[in-house]
């Protein structure tokens, strides 16, 4: 089952700022993500992924 890309952060228990700081990336940056503004790449995706605990598949990385 598919979760949405702030969900996925939430359920780690992590704030924007916090998520950001470790992936390396602005506040900015994730929250355009988060609301599907950009897309990450297939790397950032990787990174977000594991930060999450979880895998690329089973994260909603943008909407259509």
């Amino acid at each position: 089952m598919a979760i949405h890309l702030k969900a996925a952060r939430v359920n780690v228990d992590l704030t924007v700022v916090e998520a950001a700081q470790k992936l390396g990336i602005s506040k900015n940056t994730l929250i355009n993500y988060e609301k599907y503004r950009t897309k990450p790449s297939i790397e950032m995706s990787q990174k977000i992924a594991e930060l999450y605990n979880t895998t690329i598949d089973d994260i909603i990385f943008f909407v259509n």
